[in-house]
């Protein structure tokens, strides 16, 4: 039955378990161990744990595989793995399958964290990995070759929100044997069909819209039995990248509004985005939902809505950003995103600060650029907000 249902109902009733007591909100399992009935059955349970026998919260608790049958369910996917955080799910993703010698091809537009990882974590271990203009098709064909092991892609680019064809790039990747790995937080699972579209592993950050309320750290990988059990639990629960029971619970209660709050937010960022194209305070609005967008066409049938997100580029550079972010008054300067309260982040000194002058002016990163996640308050007061702040530069 579960099978049939909407994204809306999945986020709301898939993967419940109740215990004796017939709770009718998920319960939390604040439990990191748990009692056998026996020493035989302890024995048992370590040679194979069956779905609802769980051995120790680093590799399983309840309440953890709620939330992860959960967001399965509404991606699409065979299986989950909820992880301590968004980098934990890309790290661990990738390094679960990865050793010496392998090749990665990605697009080099990314948060500067999962440059990190690609850069200098997983080729300070012999893995080889090309960067390729994302949205160009023919850098990607060039790139991956027989034996690539992997490629991965921001479906929506941080902070640039340049949007890759997941169709076209699975296509090249599989015809060579590799598996497409997805980073998919701007996307949101609402507007995700990364799946249908031909990755094989789905990543998100829960710290984003999946919390939504700026809470709790949070991952999540998605991806098939055998990839998620096999290949990723091991070294997930070796490693200790886990997810927290109360985390979890959280997220949980995350995915219940989840589809609510980002539609809302959506809404809210394509009216500022229409609203402000044109400010002659602004060089230029980014937003995938806009025409004038050079993916907007893509953008619409890859995931139906511009997203959450949209990139200001103040003109006078460093400086006029800096008074237009210190002019807010409702939206608020931090660095998460897809949160309730509308966040205005200014990537070239904050989360891709460490990257060369070069290679951000490489990825469209000007000492001009104010990221925007939406939040839900109301499209009238953020458009005056912003407006007076504009008007103060």
């Amino acid at each position: 039955m579960a099978d049939t249902w909407k994204a809306r109902t999945k986020a709301v009733h898939a993967g419940s378990r109740r215990s004796q007591y017939g709770e009718l909100s998920e319960a939390i399992f604040l439990t990191q161990g748990f009692v056998y009935d026996s020493a035989e059955a302890a024995e048992a349970r370590f040679i194979e744990a069956g779905p609802d026998e769980f051995i120790y919260a680093r590799y399983g608790n309840p309440t953890i595989a709620m939330f992860e049958d959960r967001i399965a369910a509404i991606e699409g996917t065979e299986a989950a793995f909820a992880t301590a955080s968004g980098m934990a799910a890309v790290s661990g993703a990738l390094t679960a399958m990865l050793r010496a010698g392998d090749h990665v091809v990605s697009s080099r537009a990314l948060f500067g964290s999962c440059l990190y990882v690609l850069e200098e974590v997983l080729t300070r271990y012999g893995v080889e990995v090309t960067f390729v203009n994302g949205t160009d098709l023919a850098q990607w064909e060039e790139a991956v070759r027989p034996g690539t092991k992997a490629v991965f892609l921001e479906s929506l680019s941080n902070p640039t929100l340049e949007v890759i064809d997941i169709a076209a790039v699975a296509k090249i990747a599989h015809a060579a044997g590799a598996l497409v790995l997805v980073d998919n937080v701007f996307a949101t699972p609402v507007f995700s069909r990364a799946v249908e579209q031909g990755a094989d592993v789905v990543i998100y950050s829960a710290t984003k819209h999946i919390d939504g309320q700026g809470r709790a750290l949070g991952g999540v990988i998605c991806g098939t039995h055998d990839f998620i059990r096999k290949t990723v639990e091991p070294y997930m629960k070796h490693t200790g990248g886990s997810m927290s029971p109360f985390t979890a619970w959280m997220m949980l209660k995350g995915l219940e509004t989840l589809d609510l709050r980002v539609r809302a937010q959506a809404e809210t960022a394509t009216k500022l985005a229409e609203a402000l194209e044109g400010h002659d305070r602004l060089t230029r609005v980014i937003y995938p939902g806009l025409a004038s967008h050079p993916q907007y066409a893509l953008a619409k049938a890859q995931m139906e809505a511009g997203g959450t997100v949209l990139s200001l580029e103040i003109d006078g550079g460093q400086a006029a950003a800096f008074r237009f972010l210190n002019a807010l008054e409702i939206v608020k300067i931090s660095n998460n995103l897809g949160d309730a309260k509308s966040i205005a982040t200014h990537p070239a000194t904050t989360t891709h600060q460490r990257l060369p002058d070069d290679q951000k002016r490489t990825l469209g990163i000007t000492p001009g650029l104010v990221r925007l996640s939406v939040g839900l308050e109301d499209a009238d007061d953020l458009l005056a907000d912003i407006s007076k702040a504009l008007g103060m530069i």
